[in-house]
């Protein structure tokens, strides 16, 4: 079952095994997923635009304690079947949250770099201080607008068409809302307890990122995947090393719930 108004793509369904579902970050969309969707084609994969997003812009972006609500409509999404989910980024703290809150759904949990939860790392290096220009943009669509900009330098943006670089700017309001998210601990280690990787790449200007995801790994025992050559994008950049992030992910479901997997 999906949520009302989020565009939901259900991949390889004829393949056994429990679902493997895949949560973009911010701003992002389910379609800079298909090169590692690509490369599961062994498995029964689902793919989603979060709200506020792509073609789940109409179903509007959510507000304050966004995460959580963004959790929610993670666990519509499941329908009480237990599978294996893997997030980037914000999708990766999304899948936090939701294992939290209902940890028998989660066979295993993969996470790539998620907001740094352990918040003495998280608020003291500057990649926290740029979410937070971003979370205090006065004007959503334009955030949507300069941060695209930037990424893609101005040539490109004018490349683009009108209607793409329109469903950019307006993304920004569900992009706001997911980094003002960061703006105060906004998850307990504590309450979660369920099979997890927390994968990180190499390629990093602040050295304290990858340190900062190493201790979201010790503090929830969790495994440690690096993904040699690979920085917070990896989905788009490198999609190989991604995509063994996932089937890491799908193994240790396997080594923990061998009896799912028959």
């Amino acid at each position: 079952m999906a949520p009302e108004g989020l565009h939901v793509v259900r991949h390889y369904q004829h393949h056994a095994g429990p679902p493997v579902v895949l949560v973009h970050g911010a701003p992002d969309r389910a379609k800079n997923l298909a090169h590692v969707v690509h490369l599961l084609h062994d498995m029964p994969v689902t793919t989603y635009d979060r709200r506020g997003y792509g073609k789940s812009l109409a179903a509007g972006a959510v507000g304050p304690g966004g995460f959580d609500h963004h959790a929610d409509d993670l666990l519509e999404l499941l329908d009480g079947t237990p599978s294996i989910v893997v997030g980037q980024s914000a999708g990766g703290a999304i899948g936090m949250a939701a294992a939290i809150k209902a940890p028998e759904l989660f066979l295993a949990l993969g996470v790539w770099e998620p907001p740094m939860v352990p918040w003495t790392w998280w608020s003291t290096i500057g990649q926290w201080e740029r979410m937070m220009e971003f979370a205090r943009y006065d004007d959503p669509y334009q955030l949507g607008e300069d941060f695209n900009r930037d990424i893609l330098g101005d040539e490109r943006w004018e490349q683009l068409p009108e209607r793409t670089r329109e469903l950019l700017r307006s993304e920004g309001v569900a992009f706001r809302a997911d980094m003002a998210c960061q703006e105060s601990p906004f998850m307990d280690l504590d309450r979660l307890n369920v099979p997890m990787v927390v994968g990180v790449g190499t390629e990093h200007p602040e050295p304290e990122v990858a340190s900062s995801h190493r201790e979201t790994a010790r503090r929830t025992n969790a495994e440690l995947y690096v993904g040699e050559g690979a920085n917070h994008f990896a989905h788009m950049g490198n999609p190989p090393v991604w995509a063994g992030f996932v089937r890491h992910t799908v193994d240790l479901a396997r080594r923990a719930h061998s009896d799912v997997f028959g």
